[in-house]
């Protein structure tokens, strides 16, 4: 049983609530949007979910009703009593209160474990939240994100593209991402003034040998000092940072710009570079 547009509006009045915008808080009312965002999870018995921002429980019970360990991430100290009241009769989630741009995840799921990510993200920190996950929390080997789609497009974009930036290397040094749906702005409560969409990053499982060759903090941030001058050729925005011939050892064009550089091409100027 999920909930429905009236079944949000009743639980916010019932306990005095209203969507924090400094929170970014939009709740999804509507059952066959949160239903299909678990059947697109693959989750089941024997999985492990977490999901951050879980707000008054609308993804929770979906996620619940797959059989799937559901680890409930809320901020908001007066929407967590609400949604452990909402879950109380569900032994298979877990609602832990706490802010996930600050939470120490190793200790918070367990790294003998793989994780399934599957949330509707603020979109004030959707960005930054999925790219620390990516970097420092290897037990999330999946994740299904709902996002603003202009966001999820950044994630998903293939090189060559407007929206191919540094992010779009970030998820595609860890593995590969692909936009799986689209989400209305009138499943929301309160209703935004943009259209979602459903984003899906998988990691490499084993991460190929030619991308662990990289150090990925030395690797982003080569690409994010290129991208902070996407319309300048390499040679200029590396000025200093990348010589002529560390271009030809990579077998990359100076007078190429970032966006014309896959992963792959930035894992070897990275490598050339740093020795």
């Amino acid at each position: 049983m999920t909930h429905s547009r009236p079944r949000i509006n009743d639980l916010l009045a019932e306990h005095s609530l209203a969507p924090r915008r400094d929170l970014g808080q939009n709740f999804v009312a509507d059952p066959n949007t949160v239903r299909r965002i678990a059947d697109l999870a693959r989750v089941g018995p024997g999985d492990r979910v977490v999901e951050i921002g879980a707000g008054l429980g609308s993804l929770t019970l979906a996620l619940a009703d797959t059989g799937a360990a559901v680890t409930a991430l809320e901020v908001d100290r007066g929407v967590v009593p609400v949604l452990r009241e909402i879950v109380a009769d569900r032994p298979n989630v877990e609602v832990i209160e706490g802010d996930a741009m600050r939470l120490d995840w190793n200790s918070t799921l367990d790294p003998n474990h793989r994780w399934v990510l599957v949330a509707n993200l603020p979109y004030n920190v959707a960005t930054p939240l999925v790219c620390d996950l990516l970097d420092e929390v290897p037990q999330v080997q999946r994740i299904l994100v709902m996002v603003q789609r202009e966001v999820a497009e950044r994630f998903a974009a293939p090189v060559r593209t407007k929206g191919y930036g540094a992010v779009s290397v970030k998820a595609a040094y860890w593995g590969s991402a692909r936009i799986v749906g689209l989400v209305p702005a009138t499943v929301f409560v309160p209703r935004p003034n943009v259209e979602s969409a459903l984003v899906e990053i998988t990691r490499h499982d084993p991460m190929p040998d030619h991308l662990a060759a990289a150090d990925p903090e030395q690797l982003f941030t080569l690409v994010k000092t290129a991208f902070g001058q996407r319309r300048k050729m390499l040679r200029k925005s590396l000025s200093g940072v990348v010589q002529a011939e560390q271009f030809e050892a990579a077998d990359v064009v100076g007078t190429a710009r970032p966006e014309e550089l896959d992963v792959d091409a930035w894992v070897r100027l990275a490598a050339i570079v740093h020795g």
